[in-house]
């Protein structure tokens, strides 16, 4: 029994409508994974650049601003049920124009950075709406619950995505795998048009930049939410090194130019620590102080980002040492990460009132996506100046550095309990 009572909260799982959405997830988790990987690796393949792998950073930043935003604000006033259906038929129609143009034996980065951009404008309306309507169909307390089962679930459709695309690249190439995500997307279709009716609570009527403005300044009025966005900008921006992937798996760990085994590894050991940290998330729902269980769990994350940083440096042709190392180090950061999302989710859908959650959810997609592809800009600029392994290392620092510091700007965020 006592072992029983670390391992993930299941109650969750007796909700239909949850069940349903969770369920549809496990296929199309991993056909998303399948395109996150393909994307920088096709870039790589065609222009033999990191630079312009951080691009994707660029073009998936400026969609996921502008869409995160306003399609929060849409949130708040139509049903989240129509909306999830329409933005859903969107990512299934710009998977399928990744897949056409990689049939098509496209060599034009610029067509295939649009199409992403494309695809992360219907992402980018549809999560702060998937997030916003949970607190409709769970009670408050099963929220971390839920989530840190969420969380679980993306790290092993991340795991299987990247071990997949890894090994598949170089024996389907990038049109199959496109094609397989396609495909995958239609399970949570499905999914979505089971949900009841989901009309917002004391809607305003207003779905426009004003009120999106309203949004940021209830944020304001909040201090502990507000701190919870800035403390994850700091750990993504400076401590997500994805971008610099495809050039270590190849630079360092002698892979070759697009997938391979160290390729696939790096994508997929993150992951795979969010799914151990979900096997074992028991423990979540009972942490009543929130907000120091997020510095703690950022302060392990970028810890881990150093000790990734050391193998690069390190290695200089296969060692399977040191990928392992490499791989350690990313999944125990996943494990932190996995914490410190279900912890500030949770906050937010708790504390906010279902009239502004959209909203709220909007700035949570833009800053919680919206560093990554930050970090893939500066990571891939900084690489060609100081190299890869000297740049996941600082990030990893800074990273401690940045939270501690914030940490002691704002006190009341370490005082929060729920």
């Amino acid at each position: 029994m006592a072992f029983r009572r670390h391992l993930a909260d299941t109650r969750p799982l007796q909700n239909l409508y949850f069940r349903r959405l969770w369920l549809a997830n496990i296929a199309t988790v991993i056909g998303a994974q399948l395109t996150i990987v393909s994307v920088p690796a096709q870039i790589y393949l065609i222009t033999g650049s990191s630079a312009y792998v951080g691009l994707t950073g660029v073009f998936g930043l400026v969609p996921l601003v502008v869409f995160g935003l306003y399609g929060g604000a849409l949130a708040d006033v139509f049903d989240r049920r129509t909306i999830l259906i329409v933005t859903t038929w969107g990512l299934i129609l710009t998977t399928g124009g990744l897949w056409v143009q990689a049939a098509l034996g496209n060599q034009n980065v610029w067509l295939l950075l649009g199409l992403f951009a494309a695809q992360q404008a219907f992402f980018a309306v549809n999560q702060p709406t998937r997030s916003a309507m949970l607190p409709k169909i769970l009670p408050a307390e099963q929220l971390p619950a839920a989530n840190a089962l969420s969380m679980t679930l993306f790290g092993a459709g991340a795991v299987a995505g990247p071990l997949l695309g890894g090994a598949l690249i170089p024996v389907l190439g990038f049109a199959w795998l496109y094609f397989l995500d396609t495909l995958t997307i239609f399970a949570t279709l499905w999914a979505v048009t089971q949900l009841p009716k989901l009309p917002v609570e004391g809607a305003t009527g207003r779905a426009g930049w004003r009120s999106v403005i309203e949004g940021f300044v209830y944020l304001r009025g909040h201090p502990v939410l507000l701190m919870s966005f800035v403390v994850d900008l700091i750990a993504m921006f400076f401590g997500m090194p994805r971008a610099l992937f495809p050039e270590v798996a190849q630079s360092s760990f002698g892979g070759p130019p697009a997938g391979g085994l160290a390729f696939a590894v790096l994508f997929a050991a993150m992951p795979a620590g969010v799914v151990l940290g979900g096997v074992i998330s028991g423990w979540v729902s009972r942490v009543q102080r929130q907000g120091l269980a997020v510095v703690a769990c950022i302060v392990v994350w970028g810890a881990a980002i150093v000790v990734l940083g050391a193998a690069v440096l390190m290695a200089d042709g296969p060692s399977m040492p040191l990928l392992s190392l490499a791989a350690l180090a990313l999944a125990v950061g996943g494990a932190a990460d996995m914490a410190s999302s279900a912890f500030r989710t949770s906050m937010l859908q708790a504390s906010a009132s279902d009239a502004v959650r959209g909203r709220l959810q909007g700035v949570f997609i833009v800053v919680v996506a919206g560093g990554p592809r930050l970090a893939d800009v500066a990571h891939g600029a900084a690489s060609p100046l100081i190299g890869p392994g000297w740049t996941i290392t600082a990030g990893g620092i800074l990273t401690i550095v940045g939270v501690l510091l914030a940490a002691a700007l704002a006190p009341a965020f370490i005082r929060y309990r729920v």
